[in-house]
């Protein structure tokens, strides 16, 4: 039976890639530290595969067709489109499409309804993270889209239930694998808004101290009531809660948190313990 072992999330943003030469080097310093660490925890983890969880900068959706979770059960990935990410190491990225499959399985017989892709494009939102870690290897990747880019998207509750869903469904695949989650995206930030560049760092602590706290309806309740007032950016909390979902709702651990307005970001980088049953 297959098992999760870890569970990570970190932010993300273009220019940690793009004007990482210009970026002042105290943060180049901590950034790197956080993504470094985030790096050791999942080498050692040794997972055969991860399930990444990341939204999708219109690299494979548009308005016109724009699903709310999107699973990828394709062979292999294509790396990431963005030109300032043209030496990305890991392109094309190998998938894991047995267990893909059985997540969509899992998903359709519980009443979720993700859309499927054969062939996905990972952008920034996935690929930073995966590089800044400084992994020697990648392991075989299940990527999940979850809209939180343009209204409407999945409910914040809904997430986590996504959360829930995929533990689920890893634990009832036959085969032994050890599976990692990796969510990207938050904290909080906006772009392309009249307030672009502004970080809450008071909203931002608050929602780190609810996910420590753990407890699920208050954390929903914290999220509901204040994450539309943290910037559009803010919205990639819902790749958290599935990180949090699949963890059972415990265990969070902060590895750092700072806030960059070179990148326009609060920077969020973390850990989930995962009991094992």
């Amino acid at each position: 039976m297959a098992k999760i072992i870890a569970a990570y999330a970190a932010s993300h943003a273009p220019l940690v890639a793009r004007d990482w030469h210009i970026l002042p080097q105290h943060h180049k310093d901590r950034l790197s530290a956080a993504y470094r660490e985030l790096g050791r925890r999942l080498s050692a983890a040794k997972p055969d595969v991860i399930v990444e969880i990341a939204p999708d900068h219109w690299s494979n959706f548009f308005i016109n067709n724009l699903p709310n979770v999107c699973i990828g059960v394709g062979e292999m990935h294509d790396g990431p489109p963005e030109p300032f990410l043209k030496d990305y190491p890991f392109n094309p990225m190998q998938g894991a499409p047995e267990l893909a499959m059985h997540i969509l399985k899992t998903a359709l017989d519980n009443d979720f309804e993700p859309s499927v892709s054969h062939h996905m494009k990972l952008d920034h939102g996935f690929c930073i993270p995966l590089m800044r870690m400084e992994l020697t290897a990648l392991p075989p990747i299940v990527p999940i889209v979850i809209n939180s880019l343009e209204e409407p998207m999945p409910s914040l509750k809904r997430c986590l239930a996504w959360g829930k869903l995929i533990r689920q469904a890893v634990e009832s695949y036959p085969e032994n694998l050890r599976v990692a989650v990796l969510t990207s995206g938050g904290l909080s930030h906006s772009i392309g808004e009249p307030t672009m560049g502004a970080i809450d760092e008071a909203f931002d602590h608050e929602c780190i101290e609810a996910f420590r706290t753990g407890a699920e309806a208050p954390l929903l309740s914290f999220l509901e009531a204040h994450v539309t007032k943290a910037g559009n950016g803010a919205q990639e909390v819902r790749n958290w809660l599935v990180a949090h979902g699949a963890a059972q709702a415990r265990g969070f651990e902060l590895i750092d948190y700072f806030p960059v307005p070179e990148v326009y970001v609060g920077c969020g980088f973390a850990a989930w313990k995962i009991a094992q049953s």
